[in-house]
């Protein structure tokens, strides 16, 4: 490494950066790395005399000098907040060796704290000759050549602003034991939301609004996690298909926040309002004791290949030093057209300084990285845990205080890595997705149609007990509180969908149903799709309702359903690990069997919070199970569960597994494929709080079981049954003693606390419930 180079990487200990364009006393400063730039300039867009009659600006520019390892620096006198500005870089345009200058661009500052305007899609976007309504070469060697038309005007500039600065005692920081993650999309959130003033629908100041903090707050969970806000550009795909990308996994600025999610009376105020609408929100949510955590897209830009996406601002600025490439063409482990090369300093700097950006100034509470192996991708393109920017994150003193997720996955050869990230990062457990919905939806739907089905429920029950296998053992034993547990997210089906559907239903996307993934592990109960439009669209999901005179046999799919999202969101909350809820599963919300609508900015996406009676009975289900697993330590114990055969582990549930009889699981009751219910019992003598029983049913008849014996546990009383709509129930029954059987539901799931022989404080004959003084039995097989 040169010593330039090195000094790069050495800088981002700094919790401020120099580069980019900041201001001082007497005006501002401009920093741009541009390793093989022959000239820099910086373009301050003042806007035409009033008198003149002309639109637009008039353009100012400032050469920089060039300094030892490819910095570019200049002083920019008199600038003051609220300057537009831009950049023109020359130098060689080589295609075959990946240099793409063409001083005709007006460029991004990758490091611009603001941005304003939007992108004017036209042939002026693209650096190299496009022709066409499509934007595309005329001829095969026609993106070889250099366009030279001037960009000006087509695209967004960079705003001169004072990064505000948040107030980091305000931060909740809530444990990971006690952490459970929303996933939504700002937008979405509350563009439909009947109590936010339509003013502020789809904002910052919308998501602040106090009835969506009493929904998030009443629901029970801690922390909001949201897709991608920093500042989006649009792919050329979708421009030529006159859509727009809504999820926003395509960014065109690591600092600047997104402007069409500020309100308008923030945008009208200037950039500097609308960034202090975003650290305001968030403020007002840690007031609540919410945490805010921010989808990130460091993996890959919005440039797309570098044959057919235009020259916004880093393929201009230096596109061999800051995207991967093979003679001259983008190595792409994104599927997104281009990745971001790790292997360099200038982009560890990037994505380094863009993170302690978020926390000091508007106060993030952590982060969820796209496609994170991209991340850790060195100069020969292999992933490695000990990468540089997957260390400097973990070592960072900023960020090392804020909670780290990575979405485990790429493109890149070898590209599933669920299981080997380093510490401090937790990781989105798709394993723990796979073998719920295995379970509950896709082994029953196979026997349903009489196919071979197999149990799954050993797989279950290593997910349940927080993934071992990925997360436990050697020198990266991080527990179970690394695995991000989710049975949906944005990508894919919604709750309701996943038991309405068996197949995607993408026409709407523009790609002929080609999108998204075909391994929905899904169950549609017998009818595809909801009522209307043929029985495969989207319909009011209350149609499907027991006060609706329908098909008796639509009300049994009906009822089937329900229950299944509710086994689904018990198997999440109850689970070892962090549960992640994706915005409206608690509400049953469907987007019509679309399981990848990334380019639908309309009511297919947004939530409806206009409920039917068994969407606010789903609604009250989830308050009810969070505040179960809040209230017994022993379901979010910071400890993987440890047999009760084993030494005893301080903040390690006792587990013990039960058959249906009441007697240990044997080896062989976990390969019998026609197996399917277990009871677990998890000890609370290490976790403290009261011992709990979880049992799984998954067969597809009605059953009874023996509930298990244990030393001191005279019975035991039911706390939540799947089976049960509505919530609160009140008492759910009678203490049920320890022997006996009792009638489970099929396809259920169900939660007891066991109650000790000794003391009867309330008087009900019931005994105190066991917890840490109840010494758990011998060993049962155990699961690894």
């Amino acid at each position: 490494m040169h010593a330039a180079e090195s000094s790069l990487v050495s800088s981002t200990s700094s919790t401020s950066s120099t580069l980019g364009v900041r201001l001082h006393e007497t005006g501002a400063s401009a920093a741009v790395v541009a390793t093989h730039a022959d000239a820099v300039d910086v373009c301050l867009l003042d806007p035409t005399p009033a008198s003149s009659g002309a639109p637009g600006w008039v353009e100012r520019r400032v050469p920089l000098t060039r300094r030892p390892g490819g910095l570019w620096t200049g002083e920019l006198p008199g600038v003051r907040a609220g300057q537009r500005y831009g950049l023109r870089v020359d130098g060689p345009w080589e295609p075959a060796a990946g240099l793409r200058h063409d001083p005709s661009k007006l460029l991004l500052d990758p490091y611009a704290l603001a941005v304003e305007g939007e992108l004017r899609w036209g042939p002026e976007l693209f650096a190299h000759e496009v022709d066409g309504p499509q934007w595309l070469p005329r001829d095969p060697a026609a993106s070889q050549r250099r366009s030279g038309l001037d960009s000006a005007g087509h695209v967004p500039v960079g705003v001169v602003v004072e990064a505000p600065v948040a107030d980091p005692a305000s931060r909740p920081r809530t444990p990971w034991s006690s952490t459970v993650v929303y996933e939504a999309h700002l937008r979405g959130l509350t563009m439909l939301h009947p109590d936010v003033p339509p003013e502020l629908r789809g904002t910052w100041a919308g998501l602040a609004h106090p009835a969506v903090v009493e929904h998030l707050s009443g629901l029970g969970v801690t922390a909001v996690e949201l897709l991608p806000v920093q500042a989006i550009g649009n792919e050329v795909s979708l421009a030529r298909r006159d859509q727009k990308n809504y999820w926003g996994y395509s960014t065109l600025s690591w600092f600047a926040p997104e402007p069409r999610y500020a309100s308008a009376a923030a945008r009208a105020a200037g950039p500097a309002a609308v960034l202090a609408e975003v650290r305001d929100a968030i403020a007002a949510l840690h007031a609540a004791g919410l945490e805010v955590l921010l989808d990130v897209v460091y993996n890959h830009s919005c440039e797309g290949h570098a044959h057919d996406g235009p020259t916004l601002s880093l393929r201009g600025i230096d596109a061999a030093g800051y995207y991967r490439l093979d003679g001259g063409r983008d190595v792409d482990s994104t599927g997104c057209g281009n990745s971001l090369d790790f292997g360099r300093p200038q982009c560890v700097r990037l994505a380094m300084d863009s993170l302690r950006h978020w926390v000091t100034a508007f106060g993030v509470d952590g982060f969820r990285f796209d496609l994170a192996p991209t991340l850790g991708r060195g100069l020969d393109g292999a992933y490695r845990p000990d990468a540089p920017l997957l260390l400097a994150m973990g070592a960072d003193p900023v960020l090392s205080d804020v909670k780290l997720i990575s979405e485990p996955w790429d493109l890149g050869p070898n590209g599933w890595r669920t299981g080997d990230f380093p510490q401090p990062f937790a990781e989105w457990n798709d394993r723990f997705r796979d073998g719920a919905r295995e379970f509950w939806l896709a082994v029953p739907g196979r026997a349903s149609r009489g196919e071979p089905t197999g149990s799954g429920l050993g797989e279950l029950a290593l997910r349940l007990t927080g993934s071992a296998d990925l997360f436990g053992g050697g020198p990266n034993d991080r527990g179970p509180l690394a695995s991000m547990s989710f049975i949906t997210a944005h990508d894919g089906f919604t709750l309701a969908d996943a038991c309405a559907f068996d197949y995607k239903h993408n026409h709407a996307n523009g790609e002929d149903n080609r999108d998204g993934t075909d391994s929905n592990r899904s169950w549609n109960h017998g009818m595809e799709g909801w009522p209307g439009e043929g029985g495969t669209a989207a319909g009011p999901l209350d149609v499907i309702d027991d006060a609706h005179p329908v098909d008796p046999d639509e009300l049994m799919i009906s009822a089937m359903r329900r229950r299944s999202m509710r086994n689904l969101l018990a198997t999440l909350v109850l689970s070892a690990g962090v549960p992640m809820i994706t915005a409206g599963d608690e509400i049953g919300r469907t987007q019509g069997g679309n399981n990848n609508p990334y380019c639908l900015d309309d009511e297919t996406s947004w939530i409806d919070w206009h409920l039917a009676p068994w969407q606010e009975d789903l609604l009250a289900s989830t308050r009810e199970l969070l505040g179960l697993r809040a209230a017994h330590p022993v379901l979010h114990a910071e400890q993987p569960p440890r047999s009760a055969r084993a030494d005893a582990v301080a903040g390690a549930p006792q587990l013990t597994w039960w058959d249906v009889e009441g007697g240990p699981m044997d080896p062989e009751d976990w390969q019998d494929p026609q197996n399917r219910t277990v009871q677990v019992y998890l000890g609370a003598d290490q976790t403290g709080g009261d011992d709990v029983l979880l049992v799984l049913a998954g067969d597809l008849d009605d059953e009874s079981l023996v509930l298990p014996p244990q030393p001191g546990v005279r019975g035991y009383r039911l706390l939540w049954d799947s089976a049960v709509e509505r919530y609160p129930a009140g008492a759910l029954g009678e203490l049920d003693v320890v022997g006996t059987k009792v009638p489970v539901s099929a396809l259920s799931v169900r939660l007891y606390r066991p109650y000790a022989s000794s003391h009867d404080d309330d008087g009900d004959g019931d005994g105190e419930p066991a917890g840490q003084s109840t010494a758990p039995s011998e060993p049962t097989t155990a699961v690894r």
